[in-house]
């Protein structure tokens, strides 16, 4: 008889005897849109995809596998203990139409945070992740709402007063909101309809160090591109949830020349969307999943 799995919360559950798994099927545990697998099948599959195992039916026919793929830290994964190079494919029309969009609306303050996680919805799908197919965003722009309104409340209240002071702390605030976006974005990231169970660990006080780092290397002209790197390698680092580590390749001489040119084309207006693209799968094919330790052992 066989044994199933199925995905539920982003964890593995199983294994399953065939009659206990087709119990959970009735009674609603293992919906169509649920993630399952089985020996014989390649990967984890929805249970609606899996002929007459929702329908009641027979089970699918056996393919030789070698074992049931990994589930690991908030997420599945056909082969997701492997490793490779992410990658970002969108179309040129399709960017352009929302970036003017995003643009133009959040010259109207309020719709920001709707405007906002809609974009974040449209390009999140477009980056390719090794073992993690058709990644999306379930972030709601109502967790946004009170800390943008917050945020511009605080702003108008402190321009009124006109303390510098209180400007700096401004800036802070500022920052505080930006780590909070990240760990909230990060949060929210999902592979087939299921969360991928990621977090952000980088502390606040970091955060902060790395950006008053970055504004202070601005002073030496090509210094940035080297915080920009080291700041890359850090927020790899500091994600956590999944079995592989996420390693960022790229180096600062690499982010330098390819800012150099960038700001350049972009000087000419009409290239902004394929430099943007340009720049986008380069970043994609720097960042690399490898198993956890393998960095260790090269």
């Amino acid at each position: 008889m066989a044994s199933w799995f199925y995905a539920s919360e982003g964890k593995q559950q199983g294994p399953f005897p065939e009659g206990q798994f087709r119990d959970l099927v009735a009674q609603g545990v293992v919906r169509p849109d649920t993630l399952v697998w089985t020996e014989g099948m390649a990967g984890w599959q929805k249970a609606a995809e899996i002929p007459g195992l929702v329908g009641g039916g027979g089970a699918p026919p056996m393919i030789p596998s070698g074992g049931p793929p990994m589930m690991g830290g908030g997420g599945y994964a056909g082969g997701g203990a492997g490793g490779g190079s992410l990658s970002v494919d969108f179309g040129i029309l399709d960017f352009t139409w929302r970036t003017l969009v995003l643009a133009i609306g959040s010259c109207f303050v309020i719709p920001v945070p709707w405007l906002f996680v809609w974009y974040t919805k449209w390009i999140v799908p477009c980056i390719k992740v090794p073992g993690r197919p058709n990644l999306s965003f379930t972030g709601s722009a109502m967790t946004l709402v009170p800390w943008f309104f917050g945020f511009i409340v605080l702003a108008i209240a402190i321009g009124f007063i006109g303390s510098s002071l209180l400007s700096n702390l401004l800036f802070i605030v500022q920052l505080v909101l930006y780590w909070l976006l990240i760990k909230w974005m990060v949060a929210n990231l999902a592979s087939n309809g299921q969360p991928l169970g990621l977090s952000f660990t980088g502390s606040i006080w970091a955060y902060i160090g790395w950006n008053l780092l970055f504004a202070i290397s601005i002073i030496t002209i090509v210094g940035w591109a080297w915080v920009a790197a080291a700041q890359m390698r850090w927020f790899c680092r500091s994600i956590e949830g999944t079995r592989r580590e996420i390693v960022f390749k790229g180096s600062g001489l690499d982010i330098l020349w390819r800012g150099i040119v960038a700001a350049i084309l972009c000087s000419l207006i009409i290239p902004i969307p394929w430099v943007y693209r340009w720049i986008m799968n380069w970043f994609a094919s720097q960042t690399e999943l490898a198993p956890r330790g393998a960095q260790s052992r090269m």
